[in-house]
């Protein structure tokens, strides 16, 4: 993990990996909200996002708006941000996209993250303020980065082997689904020729009747008649029982197979880019600070 001073020498992880492995940590703040930044990293970048944001809520406060409070909710999976009350997930920060970390030195309350979205692919700057907890929060969310990075890394290369297996098997399988629906219409083309061709010709009248038992019945053939035919009897031959290919289903009239609604695996369509895109945001790697951002104190108190 990249960090422009090494506080791990100084302060230990606060959380055992089980609770932000198997829980999370909960934490109360105060949301000034979150801007687009420019960079993934860097103090200017979040002193100017601070600035901006705190303007902003200068404004919504002379119009008589508060500060937002909500919950943040820390683990390996992310950083959720809900509302207190509700428990409404307003944000969903994962790890892998969470590039940088700050808390000010002067004052104890404010922290910054940068979170790279999820839809937009642009960077954006979250900024809260605590109760005397940045600093702690800031820690917990490198901790949980870090325990985050292992387990990937333990785990991730199994998912990727996996995803090419089962990658390998659906293109397989697609292949042959389309092989059966080629041969299918094939067959189709052929009882379409076979049907012309027993036909009779226009203007014929030599037509041949079927023999007949005892019952007045057409004797029973191993063999379908291609051409329904009309019994001596006058009743009309049952419908067809066989119903136009279903492309949807394979030779057995089975679902087509698809790995990616296993239970077992449970792996969304898009597994590699996804896992392609975790490595690359931990490779990049968390920048924790301490910095002073020598900025006035936010008005109001938690």
């Amino acid at each position: 993990m990249n960090r422009a001073f090494n506080r791990k020498k100084d302060k230990s992880w606060m959380h055992t990996p089980e609770a932000l492995a198997k829980h999370y940590i909960p934490y109360n703040a105060k949301f000034l909200g979150n801007t687009e930044v420019e960079a993934p990293k860097g103090t200017e970048v979040v002193k100017d996002a601070v600035r901006k944001l705190k303007f902003q809520r200068h404004i919504k406060k002379s119009e008589g708006q508060k500060i937002p409070k909500v919950e943040l909710q820390i683990s390996i999976y992310g950083v959720k941000i809900l509302d207190p009350k509700t428990k409404d997930v307003q944000h969903n920060c994962q790890l892998h996209r969470i590039s940088f970390c700050a808390d000010d030195k002067t004052d104890k309350r404010i922290f910054t993250f940068i979170c790279k979205d999820s839809e937009s692919n642009k960077h954006l700057c979250y900024v809260f303020d605590s109760e005397k907890c940045a600093e702690e929060i800031t820690l917990t969310i490198g901790q949980a980065f870090d325990l985050a990075y292992k387990k990937f890394l333990e785990s991730g290369g199994k998912d990727v082997e996996t995803r090419k297996q089962i990658g390998g098997l659906q293109k397989r399988i697609q292949e042959l689904e389309t092989e059966n629906a080629e041969l299918k219409k094939q067959l189709q083309e052929l009882e379409e020729q076979l049907m012309i061709a027993h036909v009779p010709p226009a203007g014929s009248v030599s037509v041949k009747l079927q023999s007949t038992d005892v019952f007045d019945m057409v004797p029973f053939s191993t063999v379908t008649p291609l051409v329904p035919s009309r019994a001596s009897n006058g009743c009309p031959p049952p419908p067809p029982t066989s119903l136009p290919p279903d492309m949807s289903k394979d030779l057995f009239g089975a679902e087509p197979f698809d790995p990616f609604t296993c239970g077992a695996a449970d792996f969304p369509p898009d597994i590699q880019s996804k896992l392609d895109e975790m490595q690359e945001g931990f490779k990049m790697g968390l920048t924790m600070e301490g910095t002073v951002f020598s900025l006035d104190p936010l008005d109001g108190r938690c």
